[in-house]
């Protein structure tokens, strides 16, 4: 089988991971880059490791020709939109944090806020703001693009980094970029709390995502989701590439069909429900 990678750094850790497994079972990968246009002849299946606007046309391109991928692109584009991620979490009944839009001239300083880039990329914005000259440096920095805000959760200061590939749970502890004091290493979790892997599954349910990561708070005890990631980069975590492996495999094969982002229709009572 030939499986595709859409990225323009096919050697990052996951997918070459990926690619080593793949090749030793006797498939062939094959790196597309996202501004390398439509190939003549595709792969059975492909992985989007991308999100620029020529990455999720090319993906977009496959899908209409029938070819399978993961994730498919209108489920990857619809969790770049911060505030569309809120409002959908919301309607799946998730615990996802309140979120807002906002201006950088017109944030309140009455509370500590987090401020966001409203629209996910690489090196967007994620700032804690609590006082009157951090608004300002804000501002001036930021003077046009839109944001979102969230209250700032009362949380210890690490988040739970949960990643799914076809369902298997992966986890760490990362100490929070917002958090105060230096960085600390990276923390195993030997188990996650009662009811947060089966939340984490509800997640690509609602989203439409077969690979992704969910950031997760605990405050009081409780999960609260403050940020939902399409095909994330899952360092560390040596389970990973295998699951990813043979979830194109069953893809390219025809025995797995890529999530679809479902209508909000689809949100139904009964998965608003499983999903709390």
């Amino acid at each position: 089988m030939r499986v595709g990678l859409i990225t323009p750094d096919p050697g990052h850790p996951l997918l070459a991971g990926t690619a080593d497994l793949l090749r030793a079972a006797g498939h062939t990968v094959e790196a597309l880059a996202p501004e390398a246009g439509p190939p003549a002849d595709p792969a059975a299946v492909y992985l989007l490791k991308a999100r620029t606007p020529a990455a999720l046309a090319l993906a977009s391109g496959l899908e209409a020709a029938g070819v399978p991928v993961l994730n498919s692109a209108v489920a990857t584009a619809f969790c770049q939109d911060r505030l569309l991620m809120a409002d959908r979490a919301r309607q799946a009944g998730l615990p996802f944090a309140p979120t807002r839009t906002a201006t950088a001239d017109r944030l309140p300083v009455d509370r500590p806020l987090v401020v966001k880039s409203r629209h996910s990329r690489k090196g967007d914005l994620v700032a804690r703001v609590t006082t009157p000259a951090q608004v300002a440096r804000l501002a001036a920095s930021h003077p046009h693009e839109p944001l979102v805000v969230q209250d700032l959760a009362p949380g210890d200061g690490w988040d739970h980094k949960l990643w799914v590939v076809d369902g298997q749970v992966f986890a760490e502890l990362r100490r929070s970029e917002l958090a105060d004091g230096p960085p600390l290493p990276h923390q195993r979790i030997a188990r996650l709390p009662a009811g947060w892997a089966a939340l984490a599954r509800a997640v690509g349910e609602a989203f439409g995502l077969d690979v992704y990561g969910v950031d997760v708070l605990d405050v009081a005890g409780r999960p609260l989701i403050v940020d939902i990631n399409a095909f994330p980069g899952i360092r560390g975590q040596a389970g990973a590439p295998r699951a990813l492996a043979a979830l194109a495999v069953e893809a390219g094969a025809g025995r797995r069909a890529p999530r679809r982002l479902p209508g909000a229709a689809e949100l139904s009572p009964e998965r608003r429900a499983a999903a709390r």
